[in-house]
């Protein structure tokens, strides 16, 4: 099992993983453009977009593409993300030819119609609409609106009704047109294939109508935080829900900084499972709540650690401090070296565990080269969570957990006059 990569002279960067073992054979071609890229004018068109690239092409119609995938028992989807959006399928391994074809005709020959844009929309307004009847989901939303204020990445990934609403056909087109360019797209293939195979076939299939001649200027973030407005320190969104949902998060690390593994292993010790002290100190000892959780998130130039809980509202604050509580007995009594043996094990074995089949490898290769520009060994990546030591998460949870706070709140509250006293 190898990971090798290829540049074409247009910049486009194709990597790939070969596992003899499987007959499966997954493609993603990833996108270097995302939610964070667009103005308000544009907000939500990367995702728009995503939804738009399924509509039909040149040469296929929406039946078509997608029954050429499901007609071999395949599976075929996108995604869209604060900075990046993904097209992908997974296969047998012998029908990898048919969905190069496929998703490289989504990215090169795209219609985009106006009727189409038109029946879209309704179907994105929709998703809006379902984001906002679930709480859970629709916190992490608010709680990057509250914590970043309107920037880039404080927008929503979906947009608002009032943007998708307003988008025309020759924005989206024209967005298309300008940010898919070969030198901002990565092709990940892993699975039962050959590197110089798939390089021969992703190069044949990019190269409709002379897309691998178009040039432009490539994406490049800055690794300065996003400026914010006045930061809020709770955010919140009244209704009339049975429970409460709450994301308590401060600032984290950024994309490229090396203590992400750290950080990534003391997320896991707070709230990554069952065993973790936020689950024990929330659900297991007072039954506060039935979910809880961590995770760290990184973008370029910033990133925040942050924690979920599902509660009933009059237990809400109740809740609030005690993880306020449990972080501060983190910062000043440092975690045994139990707790962080048992959390660097359980980052570990999940990340192995997840490159169980040829679609998580796809994902794996291709966002680390979408985003770091290469492909991080598993083997070194797995090294590095090994290392992370008590020093270092006594020093991370000192310089992190002790940053100025952010609640987002969803629930049958008035106002937030009582949770802003608590953060003080």
């Amino acid at each position: 099992m190898s990971v090798r990569r290829s540049v074409l002279p247009s910049g486009l960067r194709i990597v790939t993983e070969e596992v003899s073992s499987v007959r499966s054979a997954a493609i993603g071609i990833w996108v270097n453009v995302g939610s964070r890229d667009e103005s308000p004018a544009t907000a939500g068109a990367s995702h728009f977009l995503e939804h738009l690239l399924f509509k039909g092409t040149q040469r296929r119609s929406a039946l078509e593409i997608s029954s050429s995938i499901e007609s071999v028992g395949g599976e075929m989807n996108a995604f869209t993300s604060k900075e990046y959006t993904c097209f992908y399928a997974r296969v047998i391994d012998t029908d990898l030819p048919m969905a190069i074809d496929v998703i490289s005709d989504l990215i090169t020959s795209s219609v985009i119609s106006a009727p189409d844009v038109d029946a879209e929309r309704k179907v994105v307004l929709e998703e809006i609409a379902m984001r906002d009847d679930d709480p859970s989901d629709l916190v992490h939303d608010l709680y990057a609106e509250t914590y970043y204020g309107d920037t880039p990445l404080g927008r929503p990934i979906l947009g608002t009704v009032a943007s998708i609403k307003g988008m025309s056909r020759s924005t989206v087109n024209n967005y298309y047109k300008k940010r898919y360019l070969p030198q901002d797209l990565v092709v990940a293939v892993a699975g039962n294939i050959k590197h110089k195979k798939v390089v021969a076939m992703v190069e044949a299939a990019l190269s409709v109508d002379g897309f691998l001649d178009e040039m432009g200027a490539p994406v490049i973030r800055s690794n300065a935080q996003d400026k914010k407005v006045k930061q809020q320190s709770v955010g919140l969104i009244s209704r009339k829900t049975e429970q409460a949902h709450m994301f308590y998060g401060m600032e984290g690390v950024a994309r490229h900084d090396d203590r992400r593994f750290a950080m990534s292993v003391l997320a896991s010790a707070l709230g990554g499972g069952m065993s973790s002290r936020l689950f024990q100190e929330i659900r297991e000892k007072r039954g506060l709540a039935y979910s809880v959780y961590a995770y760290a998130q990184q973008y370029a130039g910033s990133g925040q650690i942050g924690f979920y809980a599902g509660c009933n509202p009059t237990k809400a604050l109740e809740v609030v401090e005690i993880i306020r509580e449990v972080l501060s007995d983190v910062v000043d009594n440092a975690m045994t070296h139990e707790e962080i043996e048992r959390a660097k094990g359980a980052v570990r074995g999940s990340l192995v565990l997840s490159q169980e089949d040829s679609g998580s490898r796809m994902f794996r290769i291709g966002k680390n080269e979408i985003v770091y520009g290469q492909v991080m060994g598993f083997d070194d990546i797995l090294k590095s969570i090994s290392r992370v030591n008590e020093q270092d998460i006594r020093e991370i949870a000192s310089a992190f957990l002790t940053k100025t706070p952010t609640l987002a709140l969803v629930g049958p509250f008035k106002n937030t006059s009582k949770f802003e006293k608590v953060l003080k």
